[in-house]
């Protein structure tokens, strides 16, 4: 039971205070640490946040919006640091992250979804992506387990996976092994000076007061309801709902399905105008996602929210509907009016930002953590970073 505000204790001061141990926090913490400055997170069971539900697909190319270059440019620089981050992460944890270099392939089921496509590829074509147009036959030749109306598709060798859960399994193994502390309870609110003019840390629901130099707010969705911050100072960042579902496509031994694997790399389709996308892991998961739902903090898994998923990946993969289910989830994704995260200063001195990455945390992990540590430790922003601060809403405030 959390203590009153009478019953406060202060723990010692840090360098950083990191609000939210979810990838993005760890990471951030992480990587701070290893520049030499002491490092605190915040958060009751890190390692636990919305990466436990995420397909973790590395997926740039593939993913990419019409308008959101610059958001693209960011993944790809992410995506080419995956590799290394991820042997870097195992090496300083002993543990597995999941990382697997598999490729996507975007496939169209109809004529609009074909037509659909074409014009992605033209897109990618002309900000020099690399991706390659294939028929329906040669997209089945790919992956046997395709319906056989799929009329094409585009083969992205570029973009690949990792398992969100392993991913944050290792990183709080890492920090630890850093010496990030790991305070296990909840923000109950952002600390001011008496002046309200710089964040000097946060107050934990268990009653510790927790002082730092600079504070990271990297608390997901939630990052935008920390109590403590004047209005004018809050981040726009609300919960996009996420409802996935996790099969086997190994038999009830573990042993590989007969006729070899069911899919070989990462799927993704439109399917009557919803997103789609199938993961395939390499211990014999399949993850199945994923709705986007703006229904507030709500996690509850949904019959409608199975059953349209399931219904559209029987269209795209039919085989699918005899494989295992094992587990359904909901999660909330952290968005923002652009989509794009908020990364670095934050209005409030004190205060520096590292949220708000919408369906890209687990894509853009290394670079926010290369980003966000970089401007803790030299007070400067990489280019990389630099279009996403969050006083790019302020300026649209004041010319509107």
């Amino acid at each position: 039971m959390p203590r009153t505000n009478t019953d406060v204790s202060t723990d010692a001061p840090t360098d950083v205070l990191v609000v939210g141990g979810g990838i993005i926090g760890l990471a951030t913490a992480w990587r701070t640490a290893q520049r030499g400055l002491s490092v605190t997170v915040l958060d009751p069971d890190p390692g636990r946040g919305a990466n436990r539900v995420a397909a973790g697909m590395l997926a740039p190319v593939t993913e990419l919006q019409y308008g959101e270059e610059e958001l693209l440019r960011l993944g790809i620089a992410s995506n080419e640091r995956y590799a290394a981050f991820a042997a870097e992460l195992t090496a300083a944890s002993g543990l597995p992250t999941g990382y697997r270099a598999c490729g996507t392939l975007a496939a169209a089921l109809d004529a609009d979804d074909r037509a659909e496509l074409r014009e992605l590829h033209a897109f990618q074509q002309r900000l020099g992506l690399e991706a390659e147009w294939l028929t329906g036959r040669e997209c089945r030749r790919l992956e046997p387990m395709l319906a056989p109306s799929v009329r094409g598709g585009l083969l992205v060798t570029g973009d690949h996976q990792v398992d969100g859960r392993r991913l944050g399994a290792a990183l709080l193994r890492a920090c630890t092994a850093a010496g990030v502390r790991i305070h296990r309870s909840r923000a109950a609110r952002i600390e001011l000076t008496d002046a309200q003019d710089r964040v000097v840390g946060a107050l934990a629901e268990d009653g510790t007061r927790l002082s730092a130099g600079q504070t990271v707010l990297a608390a997901g969705s939630w990052s935008g309801e920390v109590p403590g911050l004047p209005p004018e100072a809050r981040l726009p960042v609300r919960p996009v709902k996420g409802q996935i579902l996790r099969l086997r496509m190994t038999t009830s031994l573990g042993a590989p399905l007969p006729g070899g694997p069911f899919l070989s790399r990462n799927l993704r389709a439109v399917v009557r105008g919803v997103h789609l996308y199938l993961v395939p892991r390499e211990d014999g998961e399949l993850v199945v996602g994923a709705t986007m739902e703006e229904q507030g903090f709500d996690t509850t898994v949904t019959a409608g929210g199975v059953y349209e998923l399931l219904r559209d990946a029987h269209e795209l993969v039919p085989g699918i509907t005899e494989l295992p289910l094992v587990e359904t989830g909901a999660g909330l994704r952290p968005g923002t009016p652009d989509n794009a995260p908020l990364l670095g200063p934050t209005s409030l001195p004190g205060l520096v930002a590292a949220t708000g990455h919408h369906r890209n945390g687990v894509l853009l992990t290394p670079v926010t953590a290369d980003a966000v540590s970089a401007y803790l430790a030299t007070g400067v922003l990489p280019p990389e970073a630099a279009p996403f601060t969050p006083a790019r809403f302020s300026l649209l405030e004041a010319s509107s």
